[in-house]
């Protein structure tokens, strides 16, 4: 079987595992505790040493195989959930031990998302990078289509327990597929990929449209992941019922799943600009719900808004790879990866009072406005607006031509 479709094989099976965890942990930890606040413990000791151990994640997937880095750490993530498996079925469900192997999850995941993202570039061609990722948005948007679906009836069916079983079984499943996996060595460049954090500092600061794409994402996520799940559910049920969020988050599914099919065959000459300028839409589902608008125009909203969101997140992925030299990609993409997620628990957090102060509607309104405004923000350098389209990178993943003298950009 060719590398890529080994891959692709491993990761869906992995994905579609992973989509069914939340609703069965969820009802597993409320069923066995009866209290909220220890799922919320347990979100958090999973998403917290995961951005904790990125960078190192980052390091150790550019210093060692990336096939052995993943292969650890998909084995890694089966132990702890098949742990969790464990404890939940057999009745000894204990906060303390749960959110420790939720923790040991999270460190799996900081370790896999860099060598995820590095190693791609090495199993297909630079031309092929972008179909490579929209061949595996489309596969996880489909997973979380049916990963919940599924997850629920085998709740209702088998038990909580036995869905996170599954789950630990579809890490390890895809663990072997990646130990068949022969990936070939990494040609080494300026960059010695036997440095640690601080060599890939450097590249990062290096490609000044980095730094802007990164920073601009971070903001993204600061605005919307918390007001968007914590607000949408509330406003929407206020105005629609109950059952509209369901609807709501359905549509939203499809058009992310509509966009990459599309981009499998759709490609821009100026990728980072595209996605910047299309992207913006994405604000849309947000300025619906602070406007008050009625169902119909909500789910269009969400379906074009769902449209921009995988078209930024593709077009940014294939940058990314095929502009990083590759001896130092899974380091940069770890830095990528803090800086863009760190905020989320803020916004999250501050959500709440600040809906309470102000309003929730107000939030929302505000909130999509400061996702236009950050999406549209890194156009203003010149870095992000002139960049060259996916394969422009040589081969081996030299440099594209973006380099430390240009002016500074996304």
């Amino acid at each position: 079987m060719p590398p890529f479709r080994l891959f692709f094989a491993g990761r869906l099976i992995s994905l579609l595992g992973s989509a069914m965890t939340p609703v069965a942990l969820a009802f597993a930890v409320l069923d066995a505790s009866r209290r909220p606040t220890d799922l919320g413990v347990v979100l958090a000791g999973q998403i917290v040493p995961q951005l904790m151990f990125l960078l190192v994640g980052g390091v150790a997937a550019d210093r060692f195989p990336r096939r052995v880095v993943l292969l650890g750490s998909h084995l890694g993530a089966g132990v702890t959930q098949a742990a969790v498996a464990t404890v939940i079925v057999t009745g000894h469900y204990h906060l303390a031990l749960v959110a420790a192997l939720a923790a040991g999850n999270g460190v799996a995941e900081a370790f896999a998302s860099p060598a995820l993202r590095g190693i791609l570039p090495d199993l297909v061609p630079p031309e092929s990078v972008q179909r490579a990722n929209a061949m595996l948005a489309a596969a996880r948007n489909a997973c979380r289509i049916a990963g919940p679906t599924v997850s629920g009836l085998l709740v209702v069916t088998i038990g909580a327990g036995w869905s996170i079983a599954l789950d630990a079984a579809s890490f390890f499943v895809a663990a072997a597929l990646l130990a068949r996996l022969r990936v070939g060595s990494v040609v080494v460049g300026r960059v010695d990929s036997r440095g640690g954090f601080r060599d890939g500092w450097a590249v990062f600061r290096g490609l000044p449209w980095l730094a802007a794409g990164a920073i601009s994402f971070g903001m993204l996520n600061l605005v919307n992941v918390g007001p968007w799940n914590i607000l949408g559910p509330a406003l929407t049920q206020a105005r629609s019922g109950e059952a509209a969020w369901g609807v709501v988050l359905s549509v939203r599914a499809a058009g992310l799943l509509v966009m990459s099919a599309l981009l499998y065959r759709l490609t821009f000459r100026h990728p980072l600009r595209a996605g910047s300028l299309f992207g913006v839409v994405a604000a849309l589902p947000l300025l619906a719900l602070g406007l008050g608008a009625s169902l119909p125009v909500l789910l269009a909203a969400v379906f074009v808004g769902a449209l921009g969101f995988t078209l930024t997140d593709i077009t940014w992925e294939t940058t990314l790879q095929t502009h990083v030299p590759r001896e130092a990609l899974s380091r940069v993409a770890s830095i990528d990866d803090l800086i863009s997620y760190a905020a989320i628990p803020l916004g999250q957090l501050l959500t709440g009072p600040f809906a309470a102060l102000v309003g929730a509607r107000r939030v929302a309104l505000i909130s999509g406005i400061g996702y236009a405004v950050s999406k549209l923000a890194p156009l203003s350098l010149r870095a992000v607006r002139d960049l060259g389209p996916a394969g422009a990178a040589g081969p081996a993943g030299a440099p594209g031509p973006v380099t430390k003298s240009e002016s500074v950009s996304s």
